[in-house]
């Protein structure tokens, strides 16, 4: 029997002042029924914020090697549950357990970085105008950070914008998406069997609309973090720079890669096709466009083609290779998105069909889908369609080809496969991107280095990850000690 869960205030597992909950299922299977969540509302954040605001002093003064022992405690909890978390994760998000496996591996990476990290959160020595001054920086945690995170990688980006703040000394306020609330629950579970103080971690679940703006607009929260689609995180922006918090959004994609014909085609075709299917193509810097040279271009597609169609589709606690979309809205505008490109035009190569048969009956399963003849001007060359969707696009050479990948409004990652050195510098040189690779997919991510976007894909103000994902969460003070 499915179980009813609490959200985690002031270090309590309780209910939601509603009474109210929503149902989570699996998406590969919609008998499957993982359990109720609170549906919460704007009190129930507030109640958070409260107990948040409360415990941000005692933690920020915490010495930070206490702090990143915590946060190693949980990478060994989150690392000694490794199974259980895939499972649950691949039970409630759809990702095959391979993917689901590598994502939880990401967050037990992740806490550890930080673990260690914790101890640098300090500030430089600067020469001073006068022998009898010392010069200095310090800095300091910004006070109660409010995260909102997609349910695409449900444990992964938690943890990496979780870790950083609480390794900044900062409380959180924690709302995950509806969709995929369990995996990250969990992850609560963790933090607080390693010790975290009470109050300074609090999980709210429910609609954004309530808890999510509480969060933007309260007046206890001194940042906000978030990642999801450009529409929400736009209102996100709005709500939150009224008051002048600290705001840090990453948002959509339109990655291309750019395949030259200096470039090995067996090795292209992988690069864009794990690119572009993995994880379903529900990833922010999936491959959605293949730009490839006209030389190489007709090859290449009946490779990509025959590629995709031997993609096994199933759940992922079965063996799959590729799972469902995540519910029943995102299938649809992936299947409107396929109809569009016909109508638009394109050719439609191979796949676009909902998968309903026996073994795919009670979930969101849908093939694989590769278009050709698509014009950088159509709209699924130009929108985030989110699913397993590619536009293959010809070009005539390198300067189109760049052309057509810098030509929309998004600038998440991008990348080319070449043998051409000129083109690989030229590439990282001038592609609008926040994350540029040569002879590598535009999915996939090292945890110690800045990850985020351009244009329409960013807020362009603080990225995450690595050391820059510390910057985010703390304030600089300067010091001048004249004795």
């Amino acid at each position: 029997m499915a179980g009813t869960y609490h959200n985690y205030i002031d270090g309590e597992w309780v209910g939601s002042e509603t009474g109210e909950t929503f149902e989570n299922r699996n998406p590969a299977d919609q008998s499957d029924l993982i359990g109720h969540f609170q549906q919460s509302n704007s009190a129930d954040a507030e109640r958070a914020l409260e107990a948040a605001d409360e415990a941000a002093t005692e933690w920020a003064n915490t010495p930070s090697s206490e702090r990143g022992r915590i946060l190693s405690t949980v990478a060994q909890q989150l690392a000694e549950r490794k199974d259980e978390l895939t499972d649950t994760l691949v039970r409630e998000e759809g990702k095959v357990r391979s993917e689901a496996a590598g994502e939880v591996q990401r967050a037990v990476d992740i806490f550890d970085y930080y673990a260690s990290k914790a101890r640098d959160v300090g500030g430089t020595v600067k020469p001073a105008s006068s022998p009898e001054k010392t010069l200095y920086t310090v800095n300091e945690p910004l006070g109660v950070a409010a995260l909102i995170t997609p349910w695409n990688y449900p444990i992964a980006i938690p943890a990496w914008k979780i870790a950083p703040a609480l390794a900044a000394g900062n409380a959180v306020m924690y709302k995950p998406a509806s969709l995929a609330p369990n995996v990250s629950r969990k992850l609560i579970e963790s933090l607080d069997d390693a010790g975290l103080p009470d109050g300074v971690i609090n999980y709210v679940t429910g609609p954004g609309s309530e808890v999510g703006a509480t969060f933007t607009t309260h007046e206890a929260v001194d940042a906000v973090s978030f990642t999801g689609s450009q529409k929400v995180g736009n209102t996100v922006y709005e709500q939150a720079a009224s008051d002048q918090k600290r705001i840090q959004l990453e948002m959509g994609g339109k990655n291309p890669t750019v395949v030259m014909p200096s470039a090995d085609l067996e090795e292209a075709v992988d690069i864009v096709a794990s690119g572009a299917f993995g994880v379903t193509g529900q990833a922010c810097t999936a491959t959605s466009r293949a730009i490839v040279h006209e030389d190489v271009h007709d090859e290449f597609l009946d490779r990509i083609v025959a590629y995709a169609e031997d993609i096994d589709i199933g759940p992922g606690l079965e063996g799959g290779e590729m799972g469902p979309q995540v519910n029943q809205s995102e299938l649809d505008g992936t299947l409107q998105y396929i109809d569009l490109g016909e109508s638009e035009g394109a050719t439609l190569e191979t796949g676009g069909t909902r998968l309903d048969d026996d073994d795919h009956a009670d979930g969101y399963f849908v093939e694989p889908t590769v278009f050709s003849d698509v014009d950088p001007e159509m709209r699924i060359a130009q929108e985030e369609i989110f699913g397993p969707v590619l536009a293959v696009i010809s070009a005539p050479d390198y300067d189109t080809a760049l052309d057509i990948a810098n030509g929309v409004e998004y600038g998440l990652s991008a990348s080319i496969v070449t043998d051409d050195l000129t083109e690989a510098n030229r590439f990282v040189d001038e592609i609008e991107a926040g994350v540029a690779k040569v002879n590598e997919k535009t999915t996939g991510l090292e945890l110690h280095v800045p990850f985020g976007g351009m244009k329409a894909s960013s807020s362009e103000t603080y990225r995450e990850q690595g050391e820059a994902g510390l910057d985010f969460y703390t304030i600089s003070k300067t010091v001048y000690m004249n004795y």
